[in-house]
């Protein structure tokens, strides 16, 4: 088995270009030819600097005192209470309720969500129609599950079914 070898290495430059400089001829500057006389470089002076013309100070505004006061307006908070480790499911849970500040036993109401129209639906697309159709309605395991709290009825968490 050959194995592959590379070509020699030429060290006197490629065919047709010249050699690099060595360190030394690099290191001493550009040696650029010279085509005739460089001329010197521009001199910049700094022009005279003309006095600044004074204008008469007007005031853009009007002064606060003229204003008609400011008055703030009125803005309204909405707290979102978030139950750290509390999971909202179809049974009652004991949360804090931040109204009425208290650990309670959530209080459930069903109402009639995505899941009972869905099926609701594909009840009446198989026919269905007459009656049958409605029976998700009165399932609350097929109902959107609201908690509220049973001391002061606010409203502390929703679960969905869909």
């Amino acid at each position: 088995m050959a194995s592959a070898m590379a070509p020699p290495l030429e060290i006197s430059g490629a065919a047709g270009y010249a050699a690099p400089p060595s360190y030394e001829e690099s290191m001493t500057g550009p040696q650029y030819p010279q085509c005739g006389p460089v001329p010197p470089p521009p001199v910049y002076t700094k022009a005279p600097q003309a006095p600044y013309l004074t204008q008469d100070y007007t005031q853009m505004y009007p002064s606060p005192a003229s204003c008609a006061p400011v008055t703030n307006p009125v803005v309204s908070v909405q707290t979102v209470y978030v139950q750290p480790g509390v999971v909202f499911g179809d049974v009652p849970v004991q949360a804090f309720c931040p109204i009425c500040v208290q650990s309670v036993l959530t209080r459930l109401d069903y109402s009639s969500g995505t899941m009972a129209w869905l099926i609701c639906a594909g009840l009446c697309i198989f026919g269905c129609i007459y009656g049958c159709c409605l029976i998700p309605f009165c399932v609350d395991s097929l109902k959107d599950v609201r908690h509220h709290c049973p001391n002061c009825s606010s409203l502390i968490g929703v679960y969905k079914r869909l």
